[in-house]
């Protein structure tokens, strides 16, 4: 069985942080949905399998008020490890977890994310 996975991310400005996964991963933009109140959703493609569909935080705290801090703990596998920890601009130091190496990057809004050797 074939699998896609969508996580949803909740952030203040859709537009710069849509600008960031395109100019740091090569992301692509999958969709654009117009939601209650005039309110933007973009998907972004970061691989086949991957999309990342982002929120504003203003509109899920009206719809879903429960979750609109949450911000996941994500873990991107990559075989460009080298070339992404080289190329990210927020990329921090490479060490090394339980004999795996990563490294940790940030968004524009502060969120930090971690990147595996794969």
């Amino acid at each position: 069985m074939k699998m896609k996975t969508r996580i949803m991310i909740y952030v203040d400005d859709v537009d710069m942080n849509v600008e960031f996964w395109i100019d740091e991963f090569g992301a692509q933009i999958v969709a654009r949905q117009t939601l209650n109140g005039g309110y933007q959703n973009v998907i972004v493609g970061i691989s086949n399998e991957v999309e990342l569909s982002i929120f504003p935080k203003d509109y899920i705290r009206i719809y879903s008020p429960e979750v609109s801090e949450n911000v996941p703990s994500l873990m991107f596998f990559s075989s460009d490890f080298d070339k992404l920890h080289d190329n990210l601009l927020s990329a921090g130091e490479i060490t090394e977890v339980n004999g795996v190496l990563t490294f940790n990057f940030i968004d524009p809004e502060g969120n930090y994310f971690v990147v595996a050797k794969s």
